[in-house]
């Protein structure tokens, strides 16, 4: 009598299967059988919807505390992780470019002419000086990431770390984990 070989083990290519083939009905039946499909649309629906609010508050409270396993995609790795490092460690110009702005803004609605140009030029000054300080750090961060990951995909990297400075520090998720002054 020839022993039955289960279907998940795995066999010799060269080898017969050690079984006989199954009737097609008997094939369909146990596919039917296998694919647990809800009753309702509605409750198929209803717990897509629950998982999928379940995941976005796992990511949530990961991007509030750190967590690297359940980071979404974006944050996810050693390379974003230095790279959110880097840039959370030092003061830059561009974090402070949105209060900036309202400032100007507020200034420019006065009616004194003298003064919303000195507004103006100030902004614009500001704005120079983000630029700059913004390709300071980037070719920076470039320079390191080469250093540190020389194997890895440092992709979209500096990218990340730029938006990331534009963000007031209080505001970035995930959320700072060093200080400013100490070295990643």
């Amino acid at each position: 009598m020839v022993a039955e070989q289960d279907e998940t083990t795995p066999r010799h290519p060269q080898a017969k299967k050690g079984r006989p083939t199954p009737k097609r009905s008997e094939a369909e039946a146990n596919r039917r059988n296998r694919v647990t499909v809800p009753k309702d649309r509605k409750e198929a629906a209803r717990q897509s919807r629950e998982r999928l609010r379940v995941e976005r508050e796992q990511q949530r409270q990961a991007l509030l505390n750190g967590d690297e396993r359940r980071l979404p995609l974006r944050d996810k790795g050693p390379v974003r992780r230095f790279t959110r490092d880097y840039m959370d460690s030092r003061w830059t110009m561009a974090e402070f470019f949105l209060p900036y702005a309202v400032v100007v803004l507020v200034l420019s609605i006065v009616r004194n002419p003298m003064l919303q140009l000195v507004a103006q030029l100030l902004f614009l000054l500001f704005f120079v000086l983000v630029i700059l300080d913004s390709v300071r750090l980037g070719l920076g961060l470039r320079k390191t990431l080469a250093e540190r990951f020389p194997n890895d995909n440092t992709r979209g990297a500096v990218a990340y770390g730029l938006m990331r400075t534009l963000q007031m520090r209080r505001l970035r998720l995930p959320k700072p984990q060093v200080k400013r002054g100490e070295r990643p």
